[in-house]
C-alpha cells in the first residue's frame, strides 16, 4: 500500500481525541475541528478550520498561529477571550519553537485552512483536556516565550473521542 493510500485510511478512522474550535466574539465566523490520531512514532494533527478572517486578496495577512496551550478553559476577559488558556504547552522545559505545544502555523485560503501533520512532541493522551489556540498574526519561530502571535481569535479544548 502506498502513503496516500495509508493517509486516506488513517483519516477515515476514528481519532483518539479532538478539539471543536469556535472563535471569540469578535470572530464569531470561525469554527472548526482538529482532530488527534496516535501513530507509531508521533501524533498525527488534522485541523480543518473555515471563517478565518480574509481581506479578498491573495497577498492579505492568511497565516495564522497555531498552538496548543497548558490551559483547560476557553474562558477569558474583555480584553483576552481566551486568557484561561494559559501559555504554550510545555514551555517550561523548552525555548520556542521547541514547546510541546508548538505547531505549525494554520496558511489560509480564502477563509478556510486545512493541515495535517506528523508530531513526536505529543500523544493523543498528553493533550487531552487542554486548549487549540489560533491567533491572528504568524508565529515568527523567534520571539519569547511565545512567537509574537498576537491576540487568540479562536479556541477549542481537546476531548477524548469515545469509541463507537
Amino acid at each position: 500500500m502506498n502513503r496516500m493510500n495509508c493517509s486516506n485510511i488513517l483519516i477515515q478512522r476514528q481519532p483518539q481525541a479532538a478539539a471543536v474550535v469556535t472563535g471569540s466574539s469578535k470572530y464569531p465566523d470561525i469554527s472548526g475541528t482538529v482532530r488527534f490520531y496516535a501513530m507509531n512514532g508521533g501524533t498525527l494533527v488534522y485541523a480543518d478550520v473555515s471563517g478565518l478572517p480574509y481581506a479578498g486578496n491573495r497577498c492579505s495577512q492568511e497565516v495564522f498561529g497555531f498552538h496548543i496551550h497548558d490551559g483547560e478553559s476557553c474562558t477569558g476577559n474583555a480584553s483576552d477571550p481566551f486568557a484561561d488558556a494559559g501559555s504554550h504547552l510545555g514551555a517550561d522545559s523548552c525555548a520556542h519553537p521547541f514547546h510541546m505545544g508548538d505547531m505549525p502555523p494554520l496558511f489560509g485560503s480564502d477563509g478556510r485552512a486545512l493541515s495535517v501533520f506528523l508530531t513526536n512532541r505529543f500523544t493523543p493522551e498528553d493533550v487531552i483536556g487542554k486548549a487549540v489556540i489560533i491567533h491572528g498574526s504568524p508565529d515568527d519561530f523567534t520571539t519569547q516565550p511565545s512567537g509574537n502571535a498576537g491576540e487568540k481569535i479562536a479556541c477549542g479544548i481537546i476531548r477524548p473521542v469515545r469509541r463507537r
